[in-house]
């Protein structure tokens, strides 16, 4: 009767094994592979044929030619998927207090002549520590200066923030979003033709 029982059990743990363990991720990705094949393979962007990023996770840019995304909260390195998470610094920490008043002196010596108040985005850290976006307000205020380094027309600055700006996501779910890679690629695209 035991080994009966255990005999069924093993059974049950070696079929419901290759159900799940099997079966199951193979259709589910052969069906995103069919139907969403950019986002299965994770929204990756491409540059003559070589993987350069994705839509999905930010990058550093520290080089004042280029819109500057929000910081990151990721250790050791940032925007490092590995280790997404938020920095947990509530409003009065010092720390907090600290790291925000470095950003807006590196942003402030970027663009000496800007003083138009910095858009909190970019001066704080996200949940994931991986947003790949900025809000409009923040593509906005560092457009003076692209403009200026990249010695480019303001209104052709604008004009590619506006083609690189998402709406909200059903016309009412989220904020407008700046795709911050997405547009330096724009902006490194435009230079070289």
């Amino acid at each position: 009767m035991m080994s009966k029982l255990l005999r069924q059990s093993f059974l049950l743990l070696l079929v419901m094994t290759v159900i799940t363990g099997a079966i199951y991720p193979l259709a589910a990705t052969a069906l995103a592979q069919l139907v969403f094949p950019h986002q299965a393979n994770g929204s990756l962007i491409e540059v003559n044929g070589k993987a350069v990023g994705s839509t999905l996770i930010g990058q550093e840019f520290s080089d004042p030619k280029y819109f500057w995304g929000r910081p990151s909260a990721t250790s050791p390195d940032p925007y490092n998927g590995g280790s997404s998470s938020g920095s947990n610094l509530g409003p009065a920490n010092q720390a907090l207090i600290d790291a925000v008043k470095q950003r807006i002196a590196a942003l402030r010596a970027a663009d000496p002549g800007n003083n138009a108040p910095v858009p909190v985005d970019l001066v704080t850290a996200s949940a994931s520590g991986l947003d790949p976006q900025i809000s409009p307000a923040a593509a906005r205020y560092q457009l003076a200066r692209v403009a200026r380094v990249r010695a480019l027309p303001v209104a052709k600055v604008l004009a590619l923030v506006a083609a690189n700006t998402s709406g909200r996501q059903l016309g009412v779910l989220g904020e407008p979003r700046v795709n911050v890679l997405k547009l330096n690629l724009a902006l490194d695209a435009l230079q070289k033709r």
